[in-house]
């Protein structure tokens, strides 16, 4: 039995995964590149030890790809795994109550960078795979993709994928890199929310002025940005911007009883954030809201003066950096096309208005229906005792709807992460519980899978 595979061996996992968790693998920092290396090697060692046939490093625009593979019959349906080996930047360290890339168990968690995302999580799909292997249990063909630059945008995959379709090709993609609702309350993610991100410059006089000599005869830029802004937006919270709501579909409303039957106490959620009130678009849930309706939000804006004391200064220019979550179907490219026109088309003649795309993402959405879905399902009431929930996430993942576009292939998101897992904070942490919980849904998944 996997549990009991699983308490024999559970030393020696935790030496494996622990020895993935000291390597400082940070994508965002060049001077890690060595470590990257080094992560990608040892995963390729940990995936032959595990059972594949063979494993590779390989070579992408970027940071190197992992890909390893088992072949149990050429003629029968695979399983490809996606994972990623890089890790958020450990800062704020002292913040810390021990060291990021010193793992320790402590209070029945495993404390350290990475300790969710990505490797613990990853790490499950691998132990589920060496059970799977040393049994002889598989029925199925399982291909593993570990990439090492998702923490930065996957700037390389998508290329990758395109140059190696063949390679790649499988029935369906099995992905460890999202979360539950609550370790009692286990789910699976089947929609994602698409992104589109710009910078907006706005440009007045050509130098900073004096605000006494000049102001209310010369436009500010900042209150221009800010009164640009405002107008992207109504009172009812509805994006204003000509045609974005051309492609949203409307959540049927069986999913919508859906969503009402997960457990939200609001109250709490407002406490646990400070605020008073919530906001968003009228007419839907705040679990609605955050999840499969579309939104604008401001995550960055400068300009003018902004150090100590006072300075009368009228700014020649104005920043805003800003975002949508889309919904499926709706095209980043095309959206971002539609607000730059849109800003363009209301601001005044007293300023000059850049928009800038920095990037974006395609939303997705995993049928209920899908075997491998269904196969999920199983493993998670298996492994949990309670069928769970299904349930859109409000984030992103665009490399998820980029392996749809270029390899045809639809994504399973079983991930085991929870929100007490602090990832991208301090003190990431993974319950050993859910660990093993998480190995035996995996086992369980490939058990039930069947194309």
């Amino acid at each position: 039995m996997i549990k009991n595979y699983i308490q024999e061996n559970e030393p020696r996992m935790l030496d494996e995964l622990f020895s993935l968790i000291r390597i400082p693998s940070i994508s965002a920092h060049l001077e890690h590149h060595d470590d990257i290396l080094a992560c990608a090697q040892r995963w390729r060692q940990l995936l032959l030890e595990a059972g594949a046939d063979e494993a590779h490093v390989m070579p992408s625009a970027g940071n190197p790809m992992v890909f390893a593979q088992k072949t149990v019959d050429p003629q029968a349906p695979t399983v490809l795994v996606y994972a990623h080996y890089d890790v958020m930047p450990a800062e704020p360290l002292e913040l810390w109550k021990s060291a990021p890339f010193e793992p320790e168990v402590r209070d029945g968690h495993i404390w350290a960078r990475g300790a969710d995302d990505d490797k613990g999580q990853s790490f499950i799909q691998v132990k589920a795979f060496e059970y799977l292997a040393k049994h002889n249990l598989l029925t199925h063909n399982v291909k593993f993709i570990f990439e090492g630059e998702e923490e930065i945008g996957s700037p390389s995959l998508e290329s990758f994928c395109r140059e190696h379709k063949e390679l790649l090709k499988a029935d369906v993609i099995l992905v460890s890199d999202t979360s539950m609702l609550s370790a009692d309350l286990p789910s699976l993610t089947t929609g994602l929310r698409g992104l589109a991100y710009w910078e907006i410059e706005v440009t007045g006089p050509n130098r900073d002025l004096h605000s006494g000599h000049f102001g209310g005869a010369v436009a500010n830029p900042i209150n221009v940005l800010c009164n640009l802004i405002s107008q992207v937006t109504d009172a009812d919270g509805r994006i204003t911007v000509p045609g974005f709501y051309d492609d949203v579909e409307e959540v049927p409303q069986a999913e919508r009883e859906m969503i009402a039957r997960i457990p939200f106490d609001e109250e709490k959620y407002k406490q646990a954030i400070g605020v008073k009130a919530l906001a968003g678009e009228k007419g839907y849930s705040t679990l609605e809201r955050n999840s499969c309706r579309p939104s604008f939000d401001v995550c960055g804006i400068w300009g003018g003066y902004t150090g100590q004391g006072a300075k009368t200064v009228l700014p020649s220019k104005a920043y805003a950096k800003v975002s949508c979550r889309l919904v499926p179907h709706q095209d980043h490219h095309k959206i971002s096309q539609l607000l730059a026109d849109y800003l363009h088309s209301v601001a005044p003649d007293t300023v000059q208005v850049k928009v800038t795309p920095l990037h974006g993402g395609q939303g997705y959405v995993c049928p209920i229906t899908l075997p491998a879905y269904q196969a999920a399902e199983r493993g998670f009431e298996k492994a949990f005792g309670k069928k769970p929930l299904a349930v859109r996430r409000g984030g992103s993942i665009p490399i998820i709807a980029t392996f749809e576009q270029v390899l045809g292939i639809k994504t399973v998101l079983m991930g085991f992460g929870l929100e007490s897992n602090a990832i991208h904070s301090p003190n990431e942490n993974m319950p050993l519980d859910i660990l093993r919980k998480g190995i035996e849904a995996v086992v369980e998944f490939h058990l039930g899978y069947k194309s």
